[in-house]
């Protein structure tokens, strides 16, 4: 089977992705690409990066809607919790505010006044939900092949969301971009 040739480039971590392999059929992760904010022997924590809602930013958070700007799309960043709200950008190591995760990318406080961030955070993107696992939970998919792990871009941020799966794979060399290409139902082709 062509997906075993691809391996992940290390174990999961703070800053990492995990993209959806194709045998993950869950809807709520078919496809994705997850960026894990926190990994522990306590669990896991991560949010869809491609998975955008028809809401826009300043219709949940109107203040950090307009320092986004109107088109800022809301996400969904997982099925767990999906009221709470969450902000990754791109900062410096010390940028107050942000909790760093690795890679520029860091986690941003939504509590905090918008402004407070002039143009110092880029690239925000807001998350409704999160993806969570308990302890061993991502362990075990990872060991049933449902996810790879590889290193996350700053660029991730920033890529139009229906083409980071693809962009993600196409990074990772030439069996990874062989899979970029394998269609959602297989029985079509």
């Amino acid at each position: 089977m062509v997906d075993r040739v691809v391996t992940p480039i290390g174990a999961p971590s703070k800053a990492r992705l995990l993209v959806a392999t194709p045998r993950l059929e869950d809807p709520n992760f078919r496809r994705t690409v997850v960026l894990l904010v926190e990994h522990n022997n306590e669990g896991s924590i991560g949010v869809v990066l491609n998975r955008p809602s028809p809401l826009g930013v300043v219709d949940v958070l109107p203040s950090w809607g307009e320092r986004l700007g109107d088109d800022a799309h809301l996400f969904v960043g997982g099925p767990v919790e999906p009221e709470a709200m969450l902000a990754v950008g791109l900062a410096g190591e010390n940028e107050e505010g942000c909790t760093p995760l690795g890679n520029r990318l860091a986690l941003v406080d939504l509590g905090r006044t918008p402004e407070l961030f002039a143009q110092s955070v880029e690239s925000i993107l807001v998350f409704a939900g999160y993806a969570g696992w308990g302890p061993g939970q991502l362990d075990a998919e990872l060991g049933e092949g449902a996810w790879w792990v590889f290193d996350s871009e700053p660029s991730d941020l920033m890529t139009e969301p229906e083409e980071l799966w693809h962009d993600v794979l196409a990074r990772q060399g030439s069996a990874a971009t062989l899979l970029r290409e394998h269609p959602d139902d297989p029985s079509v082709n």
